[in-house]
């Protein structure tokens, strides 16, 4: 069985914030406001996973209410949400990602946060695609206000282990 899963993610750019994308730190002037720390495609990627898996999204599992995951990083919010789709024997097949900023510029750092994701989730790099894009100057991504993401994801069930991987009864 497979499913397919969108996610989407906006932050404001704000002063006195680091700039983490997708669990690396970029140095930038401003960073992203937000509970946790903003990592605006991690969100989007785990939106995607938790839709895909039929589990809700980010805000009903890690409210931003919840002084637990004040300033947490995104990456341990991923680990979570790993533990949910491994009990439910979900496995990512791959992820295509994209951040739509004016600036700063993203390609270089597009390798690191794959390394980055494929960790957490315990699948090759291979499964991961970034890249980023403008709005040519349109909208608040545009005049530099916030970064947005989007997510699509694939995952299958991972057969239980034992003759056939098919489950008794």
């Amino acid at each position: 069985m497979i499913r397919i899963g969108t996610g989407y993610d906006v932050h404001r750019l704000v002063k006195g914030r680091e700039l983490v994308i997708g669990g690396v730190k970029i140095d930038y002037h401003l960073g992203l406001e937000g509970h946790s720390d903003a990592d605006v495609l991690t969100h989007a990627l785990i939106d995607a996973l938790l839709g895909a898996a039929g589990l809700g999204d980010l805000g009903c599992h890690f409210p931003a209410g919840d002084d637990s995951y004040r300033n947490i990083s995104s990456l341990k919010l991923l680990e979570e949400v790993k533990v949910m789709l491994d009990a439910r024997r979900w496995k990512l097949v791959n992820a295509d990602l994209v951040l739509i900023a004016e600036a700063p510029t993203f390609s270089p750092f597009a390798g690191q946060i794959c390394e980055k994701l494929a960790a957490v989730l315990e699948v090759p790099i291979s499964c991961f695609n970034v890249k980023a894009t403008t709005t040519e100057g349109l909208g608040f991504c545009g005049r530099g206000e916030g970064i947005a993401a989007q997510a699509v994801v694939l995952i299958e069930k991972v057969a239980l282990p034992g003759p056939g991987g098919h489950e008794a009864g």
